[in-house]
């Protein structure tokens, strides 16, 4: 049914501006343009789309509301630092990060977040 339909992630945003400066050149995602709804979108891989969603109160979630699969994490990570992002660090029992990365079975993952505070992260799949 739905195994071939692309998707879009929508995060609401308190100021639509910064944040589209975070995910164009801070991370480099190819804008779509503004919706006449008000949405501002990005072109994600494989078909995928991100929605910034203008929200004057704003949310943040607890858990991480966007991943990127990446074939290197630790070039992105330092690709990503040139840029002016900053990854997070975590000492917490099972769940310990080392240059940012943590290693969480099958995958490396690594966390920052964007201006609205909702967290993100890159993972790679490692054998």
């Amino acid at each position: 049914m739905l195994t071939h339909a692309p998707a879009t992630t929508i995060l609401p945003v308190r100021d639509l501006a910064r944040a589209r400066d975070f995910y164009e050149q801070r991370l480099g995602l190819k804008p779509m343009g503004l919706q006449q709804d008000g949405k501002f979108l990005f072109e994600l891989g494989d078909g995928g789309t991100l929605a910034l969603f203008p929200k004057p109160e704003g949310t943040k979630a607890e858990h991480t509301a966007v991943s990127f699969k990446v074939d290197d994490v630790v070039s992105e990570i330092r690709a990503l630092k040139g840029q002016g992002v900053v990854f997070e660090d975590y000492d917490l029992p099972g769940f310990r990060t080392e240059g940012h990365v943590c290693v969480l079975g099958s995958e490396k993952a690594a966390w920052f977040k964007d201006p609205e505070g909702n967290i993100l992260c890159l993972h790679e799949d490692v054998p």
